[in-house]
């Protein structure tokens, strides 16, 4: 059977292109990291755009801190 074929997109392409360059181990580390950083920051920032939007205050982080919110299977 076939695989179906799949154009990859410009951002797929360019880290394809990465990783097809000889990095060391210390350099492919140092990429993991900024990637993380990216993914982090862009994390904060749509949880910064939740809370101004729902007008949450300190008190509200308090308390939403001490809910337990896990349920059993």
């Amino acid at each position: 059977m076939t695989q179906p074929i799949s154009t990859l997109n410009t951002t797929q392409l360019e880290l394809l292109q990465l990783f097809n360059s000889k990095l060391t181990d210390d350099e492919w580390l140092e990429v993991k990291r900024m990637f993380v950083r990216f993914l982090a920051e862009k994390v904060k920032r749509l949880a910064d755009e939740e809370w101004n939007e729902k007008g949450w205050t300190a008190e509200d982080m308090k308390r939403l801190s001490q809910e337990h919110l896990r349920t059993t299977l």
